[in-house]
C-alpha cells in the first residue's frame, strides 16, 4: 500500500525529495559562484574605475614616462644597443611596452592618444593586483575579508598614482601578488610541483622587470618560517627562491656597471617616508585585532612581512648607498591592504553578530566615510599635472610659444633633453646647440654633447637662444660643457622674456653685441 502508483504524476516530487534538492543545491552553488565573483570583481572593477579616472591628466607626461616612451619606440636592435650602455634594469619592461605600442599605434593609437597608450598597461596591471589581493586575502581569511581587501588596496592614494604611470612599477606589483597568491597555495595541505614552478616564474619575471622585486623574497620566507610549515614545504620554498636569484644573478651584476643612474638619489624623501610610516603604524594596529587564518601561512605573517620587511631592508641598504624610492617596494601596500582588509571584515561585522551592536557598526561605518572624504582630495590631486615633478607637456609647449625657426636650444642639464622626447614636433625648426649625437645614435637616453668649447663657439654665434632648464634653485651640474652654457650666457646673452612650468624654467635670451648685433626680443 506504500508503493508508488503507475498512474501518478513522475514529474511531482515531495516536498525535500531529490528534485527539490537538486534545484536547492543549484541555487546555492550560483549564489556561492555570485559571492565568489563579487569578492574579485568589485575590487577589481573600482581599481580600473580609478586607474582610468583622469588617465590623461590633461596630456601632462612626466620625465620617467618620457623615457618609457622614447625607449619603447625605438627599433628592438637599438633598444639592445641601448640597454648595453644604460637602463638594463628596465630593459624587459621597454621591451614588452615595444610590442605593445607596436600593436597600439596600429590599432587605437590615432583614436585615444599616446598618452592613454603609455598608461593603460599599468591601469590593467593594477586592476588585475586589485583582484589578486581579493583573492589571497580570501584563501587567507574569508570571502569578507578579500573584498575588504580588494578595496583597501584599491583605495590607497600610491596605488593610484602608479596605476596612472607609464613605468613597471604596477606590473611589478601584479606580478608579486600573484607570486604570493600561489604561495598560499603551494604551501597548503595538497601542495603541487607545478605551483612552485608557477611562484618561481612569477618572481622571476617581476625581478626582471625591476631587480628590487627580490626583496618580497625575504617577506616571502619570513612568512613561511613563522608559519611552522613541514620541512619539505620549507626546502621547496628555499630551492624556488633560490632559482629565482640564480636567474637574476647575471642580470643584477651587469647593472651595477650602470649604477650611476641612481646617482641622483639623495636621503629618502620625507613625504615618500611619511606614507610608508603612516601604513605601517595603521597596518600593525590592524594586525592587533584577532582573525582567525583559514590557511597555514597565517595573514598577519605574510601581511606585516610584505608591509615592513622590503621597505626596511631597502632603507637599510639606502645607508651604505642611497637606493630608496618607494615606488621600488610598491608591493609594500599589498601587505598593508591584507591585514587592514581582515581587520575590517572583523570590525564591520553585521549587526546581531557577538559584540556589534547597531551603534557600534554606525559609528564604524562613519568612521570608513571619513578616511574615504579625506582621501578624495588626494585622489583628486593625482590627477592633475601638478602631481608629478615635471610636466614634459607644458616644457614642450613653453618652448613652441618663445621660439622662432631658426633659433638655438639648449637643455640644461642635458639630461632634460628627454622634454623633447613625446613632442618633437615642438621643437621643429629648432638648432639644438649642444647636440653631438642624438640619443638613438649615441646609445643612450639623452644623446652625447660637444666639448665646452664647441657649445660655447655655436652659442657666440647665434641670436637668440631657447633655454629648457630645471628651475632656480636646483644642484647645478659642474661638467665642462654645463659651465661653458651657464658662463656664455651670462656674459653675452640677455634675458628677453621667461616661463616657469610644472618642474622646469623655459628662457629666451638675446645675444648682447657681437657679430650681426643683438638679436630681437
Amino acid at each position: 500500500m506504500f508503493g508508488s502508483s503507475a498512474g501518478a504524476p513522475a514529474a511531482v516530487a515531495p516536498a525535500g525529495g531529490p528534485a527539490y534538492g537538486a534545484v536547492a543545491r543549484s541555487a546555492a552553488a550560483r549564489s556561492v559562484w555570485a559571492a565568489r565573483s563579487a569578492v574579485v570583481l568589485v575590487p577589481a572593477g573600482l581599481m580600473f574605475f580609478l586607474g582610468a579616472w583622469g588617465i590623461r591628466r590633461r596630456d601632462a607626461v612626466w620625465r620617467d614616462e618620457a623615457v618609457t616612451y622614447d625607449m619603447a619606440h625605438r627599433s628592438l636592435p637599438d633598444l639592445a644597443a641601448t640597454l648595453l650602455h644604460v637602463d638594463v634594469v628596465h630593459g624587459l619592461y621597454y621591451a614588452l611596452m615595444h610590442c605593445w605600442f607596436v600593436v597600439y599605434d596600429a590599432t587605437l593609437g590615432d583614436a585615444l592618444g599616446a598618452v592613454i597608450g603609455l598608461r593603460l598597461p599599468s591601469a590593467v596591471a593594477m586592476t588585475a593586483a586589485a583582484a589578486g589581493v581579493a583573492l589571497l586575502g580570501e584563501r587567507l581569511v574569508g570571502r569578507r575579508a578579500g573584498l575588504c581587501a580588494g578595496l583597501a588596496f584599491a583605495l590607497v592614494p600610491v596605488v593610484q598614482q602608479y596605476a596612472q604611470e607609464g613605468r613597471s612599477y604596477a606590473l611589478v606589483c601584479a606580478l608579486v601578488v600573484w607570486a604570493s597568491y600561489l604561495l598560499v597555495l603551494a604551501a597548503g595541505p595538497r601542495p603541487r610541483r607545478a605551483l612552485w614552478w608557477g611562484y618561481a616564474a612569477l618572481m622571476v619575471l617581476a625581478c626582471l622587470l625591476h631587480e628590487f622585486a627580490s626583496l618580497a623574497l625575504p617577506a616571502h620566507g619570513a612568512a613561511v618560517a613563522l608559519a611552522q610549515l613541514p620541512r619539505r614545504t620549507r626546502r621547496a620554498w628555499a630551492l624556488a627562491a633560490g632559482t629565482v636569484l640564480a636567474v637574476l644573478a647575471p642580470l643584477a651584476v651587469f647593472s651595477t656597471s650602470q649604477s650611476d643612474q641612481i646617482s641622483w638619489l639623495m636621503w629618502p624623501d620625507p613625504l615618500q617616508l611619511l606614507t610608508f610610516a603612516v601604513l605601517a603604524v595603521l597596518g600593525c594596529l590592524c594586525a592587533r585585532v584577532p582573525v582567525r587564518s583559514r590557511a597555514p601561512i597565517g595573514v598577519r605573517a605574510l601581511g606585516l612581512a610584505l608591509l615592513l620587511l622590503p621597505t626596511v631592508l631597502l632603507l637599510l641598504l639606502s645607508t651604505v648607498e642611497p637606493a630608496y624610492v618607494d615606488r621600488y617596494v610598491l608591493y609594500y601596500v599589498v601587505g598593508f591592504a591584507l591585514v587592514a582588509g581582515a581587520a575590517a571584515a572583523r570590525l564591520l561585522r553585521p549587526a546581531g553578530v557577538a559584540g556589534q551592536t547597531p551603534a557600534r557598526r554606525l559609528r564604524r561605518s562613519a568612521a570608513v566615510a571619513l578616511v574615504l572624504a579625506a582621501l578624495l582630495p588626494v585622489d583628486v590631486h593625482l590627477r592633475s599635472p601638478d602631481s608629478r615633478v615635471d610636466d614634459v607637456t607644458a616644457v614642450a609647449q613653453a618652448v613652441r610659444q618663445l621660439s622662432e625657426p631658426g633659433d638655438g636650444l639648449l637643455f640644461t642639464p642635458s639630461r632634460r633633453r628627454i622634454w623633447r622626447a613625446t613632442r618633437p614636433h615642438d621643437f621643429r625648426g629648432l638648432h639644438d646647440l649642444a647636440l653631438d649625437q642624438g640619443p638613438v645614435a649615441s646609445r643612450t637616453l639623452y644623446g652625447t654633447e660637444l666639448s665646452g668649447d664647441e657649445i660655447r663657439d655655436r652659442m657666440l654665434a647665434s641670436r637668440r637662444i631657447v633655454v629648457a632648464g630645471d628651475p632656480a634653485g636646483q644642484p647645478a651640474d659642474t661638467n665642462d660643457q654645463e659651465i661653458a652654457k651657464r658662463a656664455t650666457l651670462r656674459s653675452a646673452f640677455a634675458v628677453c622674456r621667461s616661463t616657469r612650468v610644472r618642474g622646469a624654467q623655459v628662457t629666451l635670451y638675446v645675444r648682447v653685441g657681437g657679430p650681426g648685433g643683438g638679436g630681437r626680443c
